[in-house]
């Protein structure tokens, strides 16, 4: 049963991105009726090594230098919240895609199907988990399924770091699918299919969009073989073989290490696919009390906040297992 407005808890108006990088938060004014405005935002550069995003490892090397971090940032904000949206690296969990020709009606019974259908490729138990899913595309032989999984007390390094500093993690969501909710809310009428790539100093992701739901989602480490123009090339080939692809309406990129490093981000991209590449620009999901611009460097560091604040004034279909 969804509660009436005044008595459903208001999302958090401050969203906290950590990445292996830097500290960012904004905080939101306003709302789906009147505009989305970023009332105030502060980033905090991390030493290397401070997090150390990972799938089954410790993520937080230095959670002493972490929490100083983010006590820096409220310090920038001028206040202290004491909840937050919170933004974590890709890294920390595996996306997979189920799909069902009849979905069950009852969501404990959808739960367990899912559990069952992604124990046998699970890279930690189940019973270890933190599971969240959502619909994705519906076609002709079912519906699909998008579902993230972490290991629960990975996550939970993360909800410690914000605890520590005095703030409650009051939703967790990755920071690709954030980037991809800054482009979705700065473009409502968003059609076709479209590629948005998100380097990271940890690696990169690579998600393919068929309108507004996720059709294709990988995940790379810094460490793993190949480079970005092959995992760029796999992606568009997987894209035209599986999923029946006729060319991106649209290529997208956010981050980048440096910015010499971005714009060779985006040669190779842009090599590989034969076409422009755009930057994503969080400023068409949202106006800034003191900015009609941002520089490349600040909009990827913002990006990924930026789209979960706006997103939890219009999320639902999200259920976690």
């Amino acid at each position: 049963m969804k509660l009436p407005r005044l008595l459903r808890t208001p999302p958090p108006s401050v969203a906290l991105d950590i990445s292996a990088r830097h500290v960012a938060a904004v905080e939101m004014s306003g709302g789906p009726e009147a505009g989305f405005r970023v009332a105030n935002y502060a980033i905090e550069p991390l030493a290397e090594g401070v997090v150390v995003p990972s799938l089954n490892e410790s993520n937080l090397a230095r959670p002493a230098d972490l929490k100083e971090a983010i006590q820096r940032v409220w310090g920038r904000l001028g206040s202290r919240p004491k909840r937050v949206a919170l933004v974590v690296p890709d890294a920390l969990a595996k996306v997979s895609f189920v799909r069902f020709q009849q979905v069950p009606s009852r969501a404990a019974d959808l739960d367990q199907l899912i559990k069952f259908q992604i124990r046998k490729s699970a890279p930690f138990r189940i019973e270890d988990s933190q599971i969240s899913y959502r619909k994705g595309l519906e076609t002709g032989e079912g519906q699909e399924f998008v579902v993230v999984q972490a290991r629960r007390d990975l996550v939970g390094e993360y909800e410690a770091a914000c605890l520590a500093s005095g703030a409650t993690a009051g939703v967790v969501d990755l920071a690709t699918f954030n980037v991809a909710n800054a482009v979705l809310a700065g473009d409502a009428g968003l059609r076709g299919d479209w590629l948005l790539v998100h380097v990271t100093p940890d690696g990169a992701s690579l998600a393919v969009f068929r309108g507004r739901d996720l059709a294709f989602f990988r995940h790379r480490g810094s460490d793993a073989d190949g480079n970005l123009g092959d995992v760029v090339h796999q992606t568009a080939m997987f894209y035209q073989d599986r999923l029946g692809g006729a060319g991106f309406a649209r290529v997208l990129m956010a981050g980048g290490a440096q910015p010499d490093g971005q714009q060779s981000a985006r040669k190779t991209i842009e090599a590989r696919l034969g076409r422009s590449v755009e930057a994503v620009d969080p400023m068409n999901a949202t106006a800034f009390a003191e900015r009609t611009t941002l520089p490349g460097e600040l909009a990827d560091a913002l990006a990924a906040a930026i789209g979960l604040a706006v997103s939890q004034w219009g999320a639902d279909g999200n259920r976690s297992a």
